[in-house]
């Protein structure tokens, strides 16, 4: 690693040739200074804010275009793409105030594009919206977006789900690294906190083409906290306290920079009890604890930016077991319980090359995962411990528009066994991936293809265990698998103000360890499961319409989708028992998921301060056979009425809002699983910019379940037991610049 590093500084200093700077003032459409505005630029990760006279100063900047966004709370974001040759340039910009959402620079798509332009849709939530649903992890906030849902244990583990699929099928990308934390398993949760989280990404639907097996069903991109502004320094404090858990969520953050240095911190820490039920009961051992620290190094010179990053999250996780017990407070968790600990380690470099530009990524992911049942002696312990590069050459642009990118991804990754039991052997797990896409822009279009070919080599190791009277055996085996994938998207205008976005991808992922290599009882799952090593590669084509009006006052949309997965990997029960447990085993079919989200967002004129949201989300899975597969989110209706206002000088950008979700009753299931009744919840969110005197800080008020309403949702783990999800959860949330 200390060889790689002084490679890059070393190219990084030769690269160094050119002098360039932006400046210029941000206005409102009076020509009015907007005092505060950011200016960034995503790629380059360097930005500033403008002074009291509205005026701004980029330096250091590349040869070469750079794309460079403007911003202002309540305004319309602009994005410009500017070329420079040596030279000092100045730009003024005007800003309109918005009417609907920000039109944001998308990171997880691989040309960048804002996304008006992007041929792919993707969803977009920002940090500052997730907090003002009052979820207690970030993976329940997320819940916030048509198509997005999540199988949950108790409040504490959320594993995500995107249009029907989850578990390996979905990957997660942080800091801009491959997740990798033995997400095989229904009860192992994300390991990430959302604090230090700028926004996230959500691709809905197969993403091999960028990111390699496991995208096949989604991508869920985890974007960090930005660098300060150039020469300047801040620190930060949030607090958020939760009635139904009696919960505290508290994080601490500081951050500085100079013009070619930049350093930020964040320390969080998440506490809370079980969780309390419509019934006034608590569900014994859904009580979690949760610590996490970030840190954040960056350097820039003119042609070159490097950014590492470190992420540690420990995590200690009741598991629920025999429904609800002795009522208590206690916030430490009981046994059975996890205890992870996650290490992510990012370094992210990019070389600026006048027309083409070099983008060089490296990450470390140490996953220490430890479960125990009733003693202190854990009984399994898994690490794993995994390295993956990813390195992206943007050619130069051809005559004709074309913009393209030849990409490069690999990573090895070893698992081994320390506890007493073993759920799956130990391993070694080799991939390296090779791309080439481009995007053309038309003056009202935009088209973007790719291929790409992937390989993985797969070890594991024999294993006998003895288990009492019974022995299990682990036979070793050696796999490879390669895969083909390509995408092909077009965006274009159908008719007047209708956006038109036409995808097709395909994609693939590997069977798994579990899957390969089971061999006994599944705690939680009251299953004996046997693995199957004949397994073949997952592969997948899917086809995405999504259709969009948009208006000053106005947006309708409509995403479609169908899916044809083939050899569809499942457990399919065999009547026999073993262990006292009924006998599973890993099959595979073709199958099929089909469905979309649809809605619209209105906001009347001459009623600025009004807006009105609704959407209907609905996924349909089934295997070959005709059988409904598990696990699919229940049909939703989600309306939300929401005001913004101002109240004179104390009270600026607030906000109320009012959702009722209604989820229809879930009667296609698979095996195995019961139907569910549907429900309605209720929520009410509060809170805005509160300026006293000289104290100033930001307030949120949300009520979630605000009936008390009895449900289950469909994809609760805790379904089987009849426990009731969360009932009334009131989250007061305050944060302020120290």
């Amino acid at each position: 690693m200390k060889i790689i590093l002084k490679a890059l500084f070393l190219l990084g200093c030769i690269t160094v040739t050119a002098q360039n700077s932006l400046s210029g003032t941000i206005t409102d459409i009076n020509k009015e200074p907007l005092i505060g505005a950011q200016v960034y630029s995503t790629e380059f990760h360097k930005g500033a804010i403008t002074d009291e006279n509205g005026k701004y100063t980029l330096k250091n900047l590349p040869n070469g275009k750079v794309k460079i966004s403007f911003s202002f709370i309540g305004y319309q974001e602009q994005t410009k793409t500017i070329e420079f040759n040596s030279e000092n340039k100045t730009l003024d910009i005007f800003l309109l105030e918005s009417v609907f959402t920000i039109d944001e620079v998308i990171i997880s798509t691989p040309f960048n594009k804002l996304q008006s332009e992007n041929v792919m849709k993707v969803e977009r939530l920002t940090a500052a919206a997730i907090k003002r649903t009052g979820s207690p992890t970030l993976m329940s906030g997320l819940q916030r977006l048509a198509g997005v849902s999540q199988i949950s244990t108790g409040t504490s583990i959320g594993k995500p789900v995107i249009r029907g699929l989850s578990g390996n099928r979905v990957l997660v990308y942080a800091q801009g690294v491959r997740l990798e934390n033995q997400q095989f398993g229904d009860e192992h949760g994300l390991g990430l906190d959302g604090a230090g989280v700028e926004s996230v990404e959500v691709i809905k639907g197969p993403a091999s083409l960028l990111y390699g097996s496991d995208a096949l069903g989604g991508v869920l991109y985890l974007n960090p906290e930005k660098f300060a502004s150039e020469n300047t320094t801040s620190s930060s404090f949030n607090q958020q306290f939760y009635s139904n858990t009696l919960g505290s969520n508290t994080s601490v953050g500081f951050k500085s920079s100079s013009e070619k240095w930049k350093l930020l911190g964040r320390i969080s820490a998440n506490y809370h009890s079980d969780y309390k039920t419509p019934n006034n009961q608590r569900v014994t051992n859904t009580r979690f604890k949760e610590n996490d620290l970030k840190l954040g190094l960056g350097y820039n010179t003119t042609n070159f930016v490097s950014e590492l990053r470190y992420n540690f999250n420990y995590s200690l996780l009741g598991i629920p077991e025999n429904g609800i017990k002795e009522q208590t407070t206690s916030k430490r968790p009981e046994y059975p319980n996890q205890k992870v600990n996650n290490h992510i380690l990012s370094l992210h470099n990019h070389f600026f090359l006048g027309k083409s530009k070099l983008d060089v990524d490296f990450g470390y992911i140490f996953n220490d995962r430890n479960e125990f049942e009733n003693n202190p002696n854990p009984v399994l312990r898994m690490k794993l411990k995994t390295f993956n590069y990813n390195s992206k050459y943007h050619l130069p642009t051809f005559k004709n528009g074309v913009e393209s990118i030849l990409g490069l991804q690999g990573m090895h990754q070893t698992n081994k066994n320390f506890g007493e039991k073993i759920l799956i052997p130990n391993a070694k797990i080799n991939d390296i991936g090779v791309f080439y896409t481009i995007n053309k822009q038309f003056e009202t279009s935009s088209l973007q293809a790719g291929i790409r070919f992937d390989a993985r080599a797969l070890e594991t190791e024999k294993h006998t265990v003895i288990d009492g009277t019974n022995t299990r055996v682990f036979n070793p085996i050696d796999k490879n698998y390669t895969s083909f994938t390509a995408s092909l998207g077009y965006k274009f205008t159908l008719f007047d103000k209708i956006t038109t976005r036409i995808n097709t991808a395909s994609g693939f992922r590997a069977p798994n360890l579990a899957e390969l290599t089971s061999n006994g009882v599944h705690e939680g799952t009251n299953r004996y499961e046997v693995g199957n090593a004949n397994l073949a590669t997952e592969k997948n084509i899917q086809l995405d319409l999504s259709l969009e009006y948009k208006t000053d006052h106005i947006e309708i949309f409509g995403n479609g989708f169908y899916n044809h997965l083939n050899d569809y990997i499942y457990l399919s029960p065999t009547g026999a028992t073993k262990d006292s447990a009924p006998v599973f085993e890993y099959t595979q079919h073709n199958a099929k998921l089909y469905g979309g989200e649809f809605g619209f967002h209105l906001h009347p004129h001459p009623i600025d301060w009004l807006h009105l949201e609704s959407s209907f989300e609905m996924v349909i899975g089934k295997q070959q056979n005709g059988d409904y597969l598990p696990l699919i989110p229940a049909n939703t209706f989600k309306n939300t009425l929401r005001t913004e206002f101002s109240i004179k000088n104390w009270l600026q950008n607030g906000y109320s809002n009012i959702t009722v979700t209604s989820a229809l009753a879930q009667k296609n299931i698979g095996l195995f699983e019961t139907a569910s009744s549907g429900y309605q919840l209720v929520s009410f969110g509060l809170g805005g910019d509160v300026a006293l005197n000289a104290l100033k800080f930001n307030t949120t008020l949300s009520i979630n379940n605000l009936f008390d309403t009895k449900y289950i949702n469909h994809l609760s783990r805790l379904k089987s037991d009849g426990i009731l999800n969360a009932g009334r959860n009131i989250v007061l949330g305050v944060s302020f610049k120290i």
